[in-house]
Formats: C-alpha cells, structure tokens, sequence
C-alpha cells in the first residue's frame, strides 16, 4: 500500500540508522565482539609491597585502585627478587631455574655463567603465554622493559608477540633514550626486533601505554581478541617524574621512613591486607633519620616526593588506557592483571666514591632536580624499607619484602571474580600463566609444543580463588625458591628461608607468614621437626632445579658493581689510556720533532765558521 514500507525495506531503515547512530568505535567493534577475553597485563617494576593505595600506601593511585575495588587483590603473592627471572616466570608459568633465569647477566657471579639453568636470557625450551594466546587466535603485543634476551631469537617478536616496542637493559632513562650511565652503553630500544628511536617527547610511562593503543587500534578490524603486556619502568632506578607529579608530593615524607613505614603498617591492617598489630622490624641496613644532617635530609624527602610522583604518573597513564579501553567497549570483556616484578630497591648508587664521582660528571645532581631530567637517583635502603611495609627486607634478598608483592586481577563483567575480594592464600608467579589461558579458554601445552619437548607449567591456575576458594591452590605442597644464594621454601603457612649478606648471615630460619609477615620471630628451634623438614624439601627443590652454591662472599650489590665496571668501566679506562697514550705519543713526536730541528739549526750555524778555521 502506497505510504507504508515492507518488513525488509522497514529493516534495512532501522538497521542504517542504528548504525549512523553509533559513534566510530561502536561502529568498528560491532561486527567482530572477540569470543575470547582480552587481556591486559600491567607489570610495574620495583614496587614495594604497599606502594599501591589499596595495600596501604599514600602514593595517590586512584586508577589502579579502581582496579582493585573491581577486582581481586591478592596479599600473599610472591616472585622474585629481582626482576628478569620474575619477567621469564610470568611469561612462562616455569620456575626460574627451568627457564633459564637461575640468575640475570648483572647479578651472576663468573663461576656460574653457562651452567644449566643460568642461561641469564629466558631460553628457547619454554613457550609464553604469547604463543599460547597467539597459536588460538589473540593479537599479542608487548610495550616497554623485557629484559629477558636482546639477540633475535629472544626479543620479543621471536616469542609470540605480533607487535613489540622494548627495552632489552634492566632500565633506563624515563625522559630521553639514555642508557643508565655506567651500565649501558646505549639504551637498548627495539621494535619488532629492529633499532627504534623514541620520540622528542617521551616519558617512559606515557609511551608505553599510548605505543601499546595505536598497536591495539591499528589492528582493531581483524576482530580478534588480544594480550596486551605493558612492562613499566616505573619506579626503577632513575627515579624520575613530571614536575607536576613531583609537586603533589612537595609537603609529604619529611618525617622520614621509619614514621613511614609504622603509619603504612597501620592502613594495611585497616584494609585487610595484613593482621592488625603484626610485629614488624627495622632493618639494619636503614639508616638513622635522626641522625641525618640538614642537607642529607632534604635530598631524602625529594627523592620520596619523586618516587611517589613517579608512581602516580604510571597510574594516571593506567587510567588514560582504560578510559580509552572503555569507550571502545571493550573494557568489559576485559581480563586487567597489576603486578610488581619484585619488591622496592634499596641500591644506594652513591655509596662509594668512585660512583659518586662518575654519576656527578654525567647528571645534575643537585637536589633541586632530583627527580627531573637529566637527573639521577634512587630511594635507598631507607624509604624501600618503608615500600615494602609491613613486610621486611627487600628486592634481592628472599625476605617478604623482597618477594611478596601486590597482585590484582579483575575481569570487570565477569561475575564469578569476587569484585573488592582479598585473598591471603599462597599464590606464586608461576601461577598467572595458567590462570589467564583457563579464564580465556585456551589450551596449554602440557609439556610438548609444536612437536618439540619444552619445560612443563609448573604454576598453578588461581581461578579456584577468583571464584571464592578460600586459602591457597598450593595447599600444603612445597614451593622452592632461590637467587643469588638467596633461598626459600614456602609450605602452608610456614618459610623457610636464607638470606646472605647484606640483608642475613647466611643461616636458615623458619616462620609463620600468616600472624608473622614480618618475619620477626625465628621458630627453628620451637619446631624442629618442621625446620627439619622444610630443609629437606628444599634440598630437593635445590637438586630438581640444579641450584648451584653461591661463591665465597658474593653479594649483589658488588656483582653489579663488578658487572658496570665490566661492560662499562674496563673499555672506557681501556680507551682512556688508549687517548693518553696516543696524547702522549704526539706530544713526545712533537717535542722530538722540535729538539731535531733545533740540533739541526745548530749544526747549520757551526758550518760556516769551521769553513772559515
């Protein structure tokens, strides 16, 4: 009938203007919505344990946060401590020593280079969770510090991520593409495997999050769901931030960390992430705030005011991307991971003359700048001693402050995770892997890929706890841990654990993690049978994992000394002497070349009279 529309003419109507309605975003995703989650892995680097808001900080970050409240968090996750055999744990559900991060390039004394399991780059007999995810169909990508390999079958691109723009160096500077001066010759950027310059404007935590978007955006209509792996440099050392994030913080820390550290203690047991009253202890290595003069004290509080700054512009970025991942719809679907790859650092660049007078000719040192470009510096052992509070100790060592670090996992529409849910269970690194490819519904490799034999999982999958278990998926099994002579084992409630100097002596002891975090009281002797016990649980952890002893007073710190020196130090004094030695060899030609021609002006004038004789 004339003024009436048929059913498909009327449809095809109201199906083109349901599509100019939409925005450009909704009109791209609506025909390929992934089957699959997306997941987004935010891995910051050197955050102590209650350096995130919702674990008990001050540090501003709201974002994250928000993570939390629509999530898990999980206040019993370990790693290691230090970073890289962390990175290759998270990439491949294997233990360090499996995956051949027994120790990394700067901490592994010479005796052990090469041997089984200390490869110091993850090796080529484990699979990531980027081929895992890439072999069912996800776009992978990787933005920011790897650290796991440099040559072209490690980099990123060769272990199962499309797209890649990476840091091979354990860090670098956060406002320009330099190197950390003494360490590394050049700052070690790549992407897809190729030499990359970074753009005039970078600022580390800002880059990595808009490379990871374009790379997301870029490959949008494929309609396939993806792995987003964000490696942050903040808060490694150099500590560095936005003015305007430093300026936050421009009142705070003044009391010093130990004031610090008890008021972080306390917002922890408020919100339930460690036992009210937990006995916590000061560690030898932090300094006396007392005892600090005026001008050291003024350098302290501005290093903490640009850690926190440096904190709060990683979190501002972690918003921008998921405001960005929520107006394209796909913040639901969704699956978020936060954590750091060990606990804070208490390096103290300046604590021999020798460094202190190589970093004063190569950066500003002044404590105005402290924080600022072309600046250079570090919490130390003080304020990382607060980072990790209530816990005690701290990266490198196997103290909870070393080892135990916040997680959050949230799937935003999914009902089955517990939103603002904590767990105390034991959960290990290891575990994310298989945790993610259950929740995404891909299958693992059961110990053979592609044909080929490869180190089995040896993580457990943590979705029992997402879905409301209570206690650990590692129940009372021992679970080992070692680096750098540094060791654990962790069973039930209870570690054991050794540390070597600075942070212990060397011996072993045993705690109750769960009324002791702290680590305060030693019950070695109170139960000797379960000390006895644990050591033989760790000696077969030791031998299954090829431990090898530690040389006769090896410490890290020096290691890393020793390492600068090494690939820094040694060539520059070697072509040092080389420039002198050629400055000298022309000054001698010279003053040679001058003394020959005055011998021969002489003997010129002498002919004349012994002519006239």
């Amino acid at each position: 009938m004339p003024g009436r529309l048929g059913g498909s003419r009327r449809a095809a109507i109201i199906i083109t203007g349901a599509l100019i309605a939409m925005t450009p975003a909704q009109a791209q995703r609506a025909p390929s919505a992934p089957k699959h989650p997306n997941i987004v892995i935010l891995l910051a680097d050197d955050w102590g344990f209650s350096d995130v808001g919702s674990f008990g900080s001050e540090i501003a970050t709201p974002n994250i946060d928000a993570l939390a409240k629509a999530g898990m968090r999980f206040s019993n996750f370990h790693v290691a401590g230090s970073c890289s055999p962390t990175r290759a744990m998270l990439q491949t559900g294997v233990m360090n020593h499996r995956n051949g991060l027994g120790n990394m390039p700067e901490t592994i004394p010479d005796a052990h280079r090469g041997k089984p399991g200390y490869d110091t780059v993850m090796n080529l007999r484990v699979v990531t969770i980027a081929q895992l995810l890439k072999a069912a169909g996800y776009r992978t990508y990787l933005t920011g510090k790897w650290h796991l390999g440099s040559d072209a079958k490690r980099l990123p691109h060769a272990r199962g991520y499309d797209r890649a723009y990476s840091l091979a160096d354990a860090g670098a500077d956060n406002f320009e593409q330099r190197p950390i001066e003494g360490m590394y010759d050049s700052a070690a950027w790549t992407e897809n495997g190729k030499p990359a310059t970074l753009p005039k404007d970078y600022y580390s935590s800002h880059f990595v999050v808009q490379r990871m978007i374009d790379y997301i955006e870029a490959d949008r209509k494929g309609g396939k769901p993806f792995l987003a792996s964000i490696n942050f440099l903040a808060n490694h050392i150099p500590v560095q931030a936005p003015d305007s994030d430093i300026a936050r913080y421009s009142s705070m820390y003044k009391d010093g960390w130990t004031a610090l550290r008890e008021a972080r203690a306390k917002r922890a047991a408020a919100l339930g992430i460690v036992p009210a009253g937990v006995p916590i202890v000061t560690m030898p290595t932090t300094p006396d705030w007392k005892k600090l003069d005026a001008d050291e004290r003024a350098a302290a509080v501005r290093v903490m005011q640009a850690y926190g700054g440096m904190a709060t512009a990683m979190d501002r970025e972690v918003g921008r991307l998921v405001a960005h991942l929520k107006a394209t719809g796909d913040y639901e679907n969704t699956i978020f991971v936060f954590l750091s790859d060990n606990g804070a650092e208490p390096t103290n660049p300046f604590n021999s003359l020798r460094n202190r007078l190589y970093l004063d000719m190569q950066y500003d040192l002044a404590t105005a700048n402290i924080g600022r470009r072309g600046s250079f510096a570090a919490i130390g052992p003080g304020w990382a001693s607060a980072a990790a509070s209530p816990l005690s100790g701290y990266k490198f060592s196997a103290t909870e402050g070393g080892l135990r670090v916040p997680l959050i996992i949230a799937w935003p529409g999914h009902a089955d995770i517990r939103a603002g849910g904590i767990s105390n269970g034991l959960a290990h690194v290891t575990d994310i892997l298989p945790t993610l490819t259950e929740l995404a519904g891909v299958p693992g490799h059961g110990g053979s890929w592609q044909g080929k034999a490869v180190e089995p999982v040896t993580g457990r999958s943590l979705v029992p706890v997402l879905n409301g278990q209570p206690g650990s998926v590692h129940g009372d099994a021992p679970l080992g841990y070692e680096l750098s002579g540094n060791a654990a084992l962790f069973r039930g409630d209870y570690k054991l654990v050794r540390n070597l100097a600075p942070t212990g002596d060397g011996k072993w002891r045993l705690f109750n993690l769960k009324v002791d975090p702290g680590e305060t009281r030693d019950l070695a002797a109170a139960e000797p049978d379960r000390f006895a016990a644990m050591v033989v649980d760790y000696r077969a952890y030791a031998k299954a994992n090829g431990v090898l002893d530690m040389p006769a007073g090896y410490t890290a710190d020096e290691q890393i000394n020793a390492y600068a020196f090494e690939q820094q130090g040694k060539p520059r004094l070697i072509r040092l002497g080389l420039w002198i030695g050629a400055v000298v060899a022309l000054l001698s030609a010279l003053v040679w070349g001058l003394r020959r021609r005055r011998r021969t002006r002489r003997v010129d004038q002498a002919e004349p009279d012994m002519v006239g004789a």
